[in-house]
């Protein structure tokens, strides 16, 4: 399977975005890609929470969501929307950050909310209070995709060691992390966070994200580090994609899972244990 993995930088603009990450997505399936994944938010990035209840709407009258849906039918191909910023339903007043697997046919395979909410302060200049505008999740969700199943997370997820375990012991083969990293904590933890979880799980990491500096039409402008990424079942960078906008390519043979998970069978080592 040759997967694209496409970085992007988006704006607050949805209609803007959905335009540039069709494009891509033809792209993408014209080179042969037939697994497409894209960053966390790809609708909006936004700092600013007056915009986004402005623009952003609930799951059923999202354009971008309906848009790449009738895309991906035209093309026949995999899409994993690596999240879209939606309204949540009431009685919920805060977004919910939403990824979607959508099928060749245009369907919503499954979908997942990211449960671990970004609360941080990586400096004096740059803080962060997710949960103050999105509702956690609090659902894991692996998804059959017929070539392989589906593991689904969102870019803080994946410092939660347990959550990549969980999902693998369940079956994923594949773990998707699309995000929009902090340039703050990125050179230093995005790349051994993801190979960390590709080797303790035995499977393949792809991180699509969003890159540099973020056009904003309201509010504060965002900056993202990039890298996108993919990551054997043996820890092995496949794909490293820079800070460079487009499609990125990389193949992927299901069996190098069962490989290294039977030259490492760690996922069937658990011990029961007292304390701490």
């Amino acid at each position: 399977m040759r997967a694209a993995l496409l970085q992007i930088t988006a704006s607050d603009d949805p209609g803007q975005n959905l335009r540039v990450v069709s494009e891509l997505l033809r792209h993408a399936v014209k080179e042969g890609a037939g697994l497409v994944l894209t960053p966390e938010v790809t609708n909006c990035v936004s700092l600013d929470r007056k915009h986004q209840a402005r623009v952003l709407k609930p799951q059923a009258e999202d354009p971008t969501l309906a848009g790449l849906q009738e895309e991906a039918a035209r093309l026949g191909v995999w899409l994993l929307i690596g999240s879209l910023a939606l309204r949540a339903e009431p009685p919920e007043e805060r977004f919910v950050n939403r990824s979607f697997l959508i099928g060749p046919d245009g369907g919503i395979v499954a979908w997942y909310d990211k449960m671990h909410m970004f609360d941080v302060q990586v400096s004096e200049a740059e803080t962060y209070r997710e949960s103050s505008g999105y509702a956690p999740g609090g659902r894991a969700v692996l998804a059959d995709a017929g070539f392989a199943k589906i593991g689904m997370t969102v870019c803080y997820d994946l410092r939660f060691a347990y959550l990549y375990r969980a999902l693998a012991q369940a079956g994923a083969e594949v773990l998707t992390v699309p995000s929009a990293f902090s340039p703050g904590t990125g050179p230093m933890h995005w790349e051994p966070l993801l190979r960390a979880r590709a080797i303790e799980t035995g499977s393949y990491v792809l991180a699509p994200a969003q890159v540099g500096q973020h056009a904003a039409s309201a509010g504060k402008s965002r900056r993202t580090y990039g890298h996108s990424m993919a990551v054997s079942p043996w820890g092995e960078v496949l794909l490293d994609a820079g800070e460079t906008v487009g499609a990125h390519f990389v193949d992927l043979d299901l069996g190098e899972v069962a490989k290294a998970r039977a030259r490492i069978p760690s996922l069937s080592h658990d011990r029961a244990f007292s304390g701490p």
